[in-house]
């Protein structure tokens, strides 16, 4: 989105990896961006949060997630916080309708809303053209049967035929990426390309990323899996968990049970791993979320990267906002390598 097309009221996204800050200062700019809030001279509309992460979706599942529970969120309206059971599948495409509702709606109170979450394709489908074409299973068997009978090449012939962009990023060995391609163009009468998500805002927003060096995003990570521990995290699992997963609840579903945190204490309840394994495993794995959080976020050029240790960080992103409500936000220049990203 160029510059020009922003203005008052942006949608303002903090993102970045996990065990940044990024609730806290999705807070602080909520409460700066609202009446009475920090920033000198603002339109004072009030601000509410809505979230982007997934597995705050979810009831119940508090510790693992590092949810802002209702009696941390200083008065501030929380959307898309404990909208599904743990049994339920979470959807990307269900996320994307009921969180566009809720900017609709804060829209039109006049409010600002602030998006905070660290998974990225939920952002992307929040603030981004995306489209989630449907599926028909009868077609896709067709489609699969074809595939056994002429061979997965011809099929790639076809869809060379059809979108030669898809063809040539797909190549004629990924069998499963081919039909699906044949798929959706059968059943949108348009190219596979044409649905692929593209980096270009739905509604005037501006995203905030949190970034910081490697070695203190691994400290913050094993502190905040101390903090869980010392919360009761494997206590919520063994009371969200069915008893076949080795707990004494309802049971959680395949999405929650891949979980960070999550799966890890799963897998010690069911007797596969010691505690202390487990939380070992915990860190390691949230040190690899984090760097995969980095390199999908680094990929977007239109991140507005901050320290996350600065003390200067609320006014440093509220700078960032009143440039982009101002529309004086020019495009970034090229950027180096994230920080936590180095080795």
């Amino acid at each position: 989105m160029s510059a020009a097309q922003t203005g008052p009221g942006v949608v303002v996204a903090v993102v970045g990896p996990t065990a940044t800050g990024k609730s806290d200062l999705a807070l602080d700019l909520a409460e700066a961006l609202s009446p009475g809030g920090a920033r000198p001279g603002a339109a004072r509309a009030a601000a509410e949060v809505v979230n982007a992460d997934a597995f705050q979706l979810y009831r119940g599942m508090d510790v693992g997630t590092a949810k802002v529970l209702p009696h941390e969120r200083r008065g501030i309206v929380h959307h898309q916080v404990d909208v599904l059971d743990p049994h339920e599948d979470a959807s990307v495409a269900r996320y994307q309708e009921a969180a566009r509702a809720d900017l609709d709606a804060i829209a039109a109170r006049g409010a600002r809303a602030v998006v905070v979450g660290g998974s990225g394709l939920y952002v992307r489908a929040l603030l981004d053209h995306m489209d989630f074409p449907g599926t028909d299973p009868g077609l896709r068997a067709d489609l699969e049967e074809r595939a056994e009978r002429e061979g997965r090449r011809a099929l790639h012939a076809e869809l060379e035929r059809l979108d030669p962009a898809a063809a040539a990023s797909i190549g004629p060995h990924n069998t499963r990426r081919i039909v699906r391609a044949l798929e959706v163009i059968a059943l949108t009468g348009r190219p596979y390309t044409a649905n692929l998500p593209r980096q270009e805002y739905v509604r005037p927003a501006v995203q905030i990323g949190l970034d910081c060096d490697r070695a203190t995003l691994d400290a913050r990570v094993a502190h905040r899996v101390e903090r869980m521990w010392d919360a009761g995290l494997v206590a919520e699992v063994r009371a969200l968990a069915s008893p076949e997963q080795g707990g004494t609840g309802p049971g959680l579903g395949t999405t929650a049970a891949r979980a960070v945190g999550y799966a890890e204490v799963l897998a010690a309840l069911r007797g596969e791993a010691s505690e202390d394994e487990a939380r070992a495993a915990v860190v390691a794995n949230t040190r690899r979320l984090a760097r995969k959080q980095m390199g999908w976020f680094g990929r977007d050029p239109r991140v507005r990267w901050l320290d996350a240790a600065s003390p200067t960080l609320l006014a440093d992103a509220l700078a960032v906002v009143a440039a982009a409500d101002a529309g004086d936000l020019a495009p970034p220049a090229a950027e180096p390598v994230r920080r936590s990203l180095g080795s």
